[in-house]
């Protein structure tokens, strides 16, 4: 086996040099830690991982608890991108990624923070879960180090996108081009959910438009047989909607096939909107008019904000930070 003894040796320097080289310490040259990582490859190098973590009493390894209701994993577009960023973040600062088990159906299954412990994580992620389970409770209340994506919970970090100002903005574009009767099929109850509903009712509000309770209605994120059932009732209505704006991009080509399975056209007969901004919604035509949430930075802030709380617990603030996105206006929404 290889030892940092040896790479020293080639490259003509210390061990303690080599050792900082591979940490990346700033106290030594790029030109340097270039050549002797290269070294170091060349050779065939690789830490001793148990040696450093009883030098460091770490393990360098993060856990992610990431359980999907509707059953789509890691084929959920949004979380998929989100933790795609926070995996390549954490790799560069050292850290490996491995997912705690959330399936619940095993008899000989360990419980999060017992799964947590056995595996030495130095902290842990978490999104898209049940946040009232007792088990997350008890893995947020341990001292192990937790952020949360997309929820705030007391006395930890939160990283959440801007849903308040994203649906804010999608009503107004909406409603100046010209729409009075906007429907909006929102998603299963979470905190998402919560603020983008209320958002949607003060803002329609605000501009004055009264919303009927009939154009409220509920659907799973990510459903589009739902969307689709939905999209045709609220066209049956008396009073039918002229723009629906629908839980996620991938929900609202449910809708979509809806409205042109009835003979209508997007949008010069019913106007859409998703929300996420998905790759695929740049691809549906017409392209969806949809709120563009920042996934990639989402994931990096989540990313850097855990591992600065492993690392530097005493000195990181805890609080919610919240990452903007953007109105994505594609065509799938008609001027009146």
């Amino acid at each position: 086996m290889v030892s940092m003894k040896d790479i020293s040796k080639v490259c003509g320097v210390s061990v303690a040099t080599v050792s900082k080289a591979l940490n990346d310490h700033s106290d030594i040259g790029e030109e340097t830690k270039q050549h002797i990582r290269k070294v170091a490859r060349e050779m065939g190098y690789s830490p001793n991982l148990s040696a450093r973590a009883l030098k460091t009493n770490k393990t360098y390894s993060i856990g992610v608890l990431f359980v999907d209701e509707a059953n789509s994993g890691l084929t959920h577009d949004y979380f998929a991108s989100v933790l795609d960023s926070f995996k390549r973040t954490s790799e560069k600062h050292g850290y490996d990624i491995t997912f705690i088990n959330g399936s619940k159906n095993r008899k000989d299954r360990m419980t999060y923070i017992e799964h947590s412990r056995c595996r030495g994580f130095d902290g842990i992620a978490i999104a898209c879960i049940d946040f009232n389970d007792e088990e997350v409770i008890e893995l947020l209340k341990s001292n192990i180090p937790v952020i949360t994506i997309d929820h705030p919970f007391a006395d930890h970090i939160a990283v959440n996108s801007d849903n308040e100002k994203g649906m804010k903005e999608l009503v107004d574009f909406v409603y100046h081009q010209g729409h009075k009767k906007i429907a909006y099929i929102h998603g299963a109850p979470s905190n998402v959910t919560t603020i983008r509903v209320n958002c949607f009712q003060e803002e329609t509000k605000k501009l004055g438009l009264q919303i009927p309770k009939t154009y409220l209605r509920e659907a799973p994120y990510r459903n589009t047989d739902m969307s689709y059932r939905i999209t045709k009732e609220l066209l049956g209505l008396k009073n039918p909607p002229t723009c629906i704006l629908y839980p996620d991009d991938f929900a609202a080509i449910g809708g979509m096939h809806a409205i042109q399975e009835l003979g209508l056209r997007i949008p010069e007969d019913v106007s859409v909107a998703g929300y996420d901004g998905i790759p695929l919604s740049k691809h549906l035509s017409p392209q969806l008019t949809t709120v563009q949430q920042d996934t990639e930075q989402i994931g990096v802030v989540a990313a850097e904000e855990l591992i600065s709380l492993i690392e530097k617990p005493n000195s990181t603030q805890v609080e919610q930070i919240i990452i903007p996105g953007h109105l994505v206006a594609g065509k799938s929404v008609a001027s009146l």
